[in-house]
């Protein structure tokens, strides 16, 4: 197959690939020629991360694709269910960046609960000069272990976020479609771990949680999960991390629950309006910021790669077949 993976793929997925007999085109093209190039070379499959966007008039204007894939979980940068009538599979790798997501969330709920960003801002500038000031300022941190971690969106982000969170002695809850409990699985020290996480309702995950974490969809339509209503119901001083998706979160009320001390700090992977994303959210001295780098890990992407490899090998042997 001729294939363009336009936000490109890790050396170990473009081994794979180009063993199994595929051409890769690594190259970025840019949204305004994306059409000539697919057309041009024939391209069989696209392959993008969160840079591309692959929307209907690019799927009608390039007969030639017979599949897109997404290297990561969420598919919104995908027009997908119209890809899928016009015959086009689209796939994504659900399975590979899970634990790299979990581990930034919990270096966001770190840092947010010891002011480890701002610290780390004001140190260079200030501690020569200020440093006692600075040792008051950011002296009163709050440990995470006995503290209800709150995870919105119990999927493998969600289950691998908890392992770790438990871990270090954190309360989790859950919210999800399911009622009940959610088992969650991890190693340790040779031994397999098994705790199961209550999943409650948004409502009392809310109320009750000292931190929270995002792992959900956007939502049709683009409407935010979390608004000012949402902000009201929650305890005063929470963290709030998004590594999900921009938009979940509305911003404005994000602002204003930080400003009121209702958010103590958020820590923000994602946002409205990416690759723009708007520089009163940036600046705020209570946002930790990091640019969607979730996923973004030499070993996530490398799963990611070879993940991409063996469905693509699939998808080259039903059609050959």
């Amino acid at each position: 197959m001729n294939i363009l993976a336009n936000d490109g793929i890790s050396p170990n997925g473009l081994q794979a690939l180009q063993a199994a007999g595929h051409t890769v085109h690594t190259d970025f093209i840019e949204a305004d020629a994306l059409e000539a190039f697919i057309n041009g070379h024939g391209i069989d499959g696209l392959l993008v991360r969160s840079a591309t966007k692959v929307r209907q008039p690019l799927i009608d204007a390039c007969p030639t694709l017979k599949f897109i894939g997404r290297g990561g979980v969420g598919m919104d940068n995908i027009d997908v269910e119209y890809a899928r009538r016009k015959g086009i599979t689209v796939f994504n790798t659900p399975a590979s960046s899970s634990q790299s997501v979990a581990e930034l969330v919990m270096g966001h709920l770190f840092a947010l609960s010891r002011f480890l960003n701002e610290s780390f801002a004001a140190m260079p500038t200030r501690g020569a000069s200020d440093f006692k000031a600075l040792k008051k300022a950011y002296g009163k941190g709050v440990e995470l272990r006995g503290k209800r971690l709150a995870i919105v969106g119990m999927g493998r982000i969600g289950q691998s976020l908890a392992t770790y969170a438990l871990g270090a002695g954190m309360d989790v809850v859950g919210v999800d479609r399911e009622s009940g409990t959610c088992p969650v699985t991890w190693e340790i020290g040779g031994t397999a771990v098994t705790v199961k996480v209550p999943l409650v309702s948004m409502e009392e995950a809310l109320a009750t949680a000292d931190a929270i974490s995002l792992h959900i969809p956007a939502q049709a339509g683009g409407g935010a999960v979390i608004g000012a209503e949402q902000f009201a119901s929650m305890k005063d001083g929470v963290l709030l991390v998004n590594a999900a998706r921009g938009g979940v979160v509305d911003e404005d009320a994000l602002l204003a629950a930080l400003d009121s001390g209702k958010v103590r700090a958020a820590g923000l992977d994602v946002f409205v309006g990416e690759p723009a994303p708007r520089a009163d959210v940036l600046a705020h001295p209570r946002v930790a910021a990091t640019p969607h780098i979730g996923a973004a890990t030499v070993e996530a992407q490398g799963r990611i790669g070879l993940e991409i490899a063996e469905i693509v090998s699939h998808l080259a042997s039903e059609v050959s077949a």
